[in-house]
């Protein structure tokens, strides 16, 4: 990376900027992921390399900032992973993974009072541009962590038929804002059901992704087979081939 950045290397490479580069973390981070998903352990391999090809790349252009270089950032994750595993690299004892979350939790806290420029809200350290899925997430967390939640899912499942029936109120109004508005609560209530249940939103959507696109995909190759374009099906008949899909 030295190299292609240097004069006389890649242009394209020596253009850069951190906030050019940040589009294709996130495509990577999504192609890891995808990888996973797929159990496809050769495609892993190579996009844990182009994952970590970002971090390289940051670091380089830190680098030539004289602001820091790969070096301290690893140094830094190694000293915060023993910093925040005292069971393990230090006298602290933990039984159970709830435990080791408490732990890591409270490590964390001392972590952020010990800055002088730390935020002074709570929810100032969940980073505003992550996608909006994610976001929920660590603000219902962090939110949770200080008491601010229900005590049980049956809680939230009336406040997500409470919603719904806020939606139907919405679309009755025939509102563009108050939809919008009342389809993002619906959203956020989802989200801490996940929460509550111990599913990850995002994982569990993208599954179901990938399943959709698998029915979808039986459906266009059975009518294939029969000679239709999925343009000239109808309903009836997609949805029969949707069921056999699923059986």
């Amino acid at each position: 990376m030295a190299q292609l950045r240097a004069p006389g290397g890649c242009p394209w490479d020596r253009e850069q900027t951190f906030d050019s580069i940040k589009p294709y973390t996130l495509e990577e981070t999504y192609e890891v992921l995808d990888a996973i998903d797929r159990r496809d352990w050769n495609d892993l391999a190579e996009e844990l390399g182009d994952f970590l090809l970002q971090a390289v790349f940051y670091a380089e252009m830190a680098a030539e900032e004289d602001r820091f270089s790969i070096a301290d950032a690893l140094d830094a994750i190694n000293a915060k992973l023993i910093r925040r595993h005292p069971h393990v690299f230090g006298e602290g004892s933990a039984q159970t993974a709830s435990d080791v979350k408490r732990i890591w939790s409270e490590v964390k806290s001392a972590e952020k009072a010990a800055k002088p420029d730390r935020d002074p809200g709570l929810l100032d350290g969940v980073p505003r541009a992550l996608p909006a899925l994610v976001e929920a997430q660590q603000i219902a967390s962090r939110a949770a962590g200080v008491g601010f939640d229900w005590e049980n899912p049956e809680q939230v499942l009336d406040k997500l038929h409470e919603e719904l029936a806020e939606l139907a109120e919405a679309r009755r109004k025939a509102s563009p804002a108050e939809l919008e508005d009342e389809m993002g609560d619906l959203l956020f209530v989802l989200v801490n059901l996940a929460r509550f249940v111990k599913v990850d939103p995002e994982q569990a959507l993208r599954k179901t992704n990938a399943k959709f696109r698998r029915r979808f995909g039986y459906i266009e190759q059975k009518l294939a087979e029969r000679g239709t374009r999925i343009q000239d099906s109808n309903i009836q008949e997609m949805e029969a081939l949707w069921q056999e899909a699923k059986r």
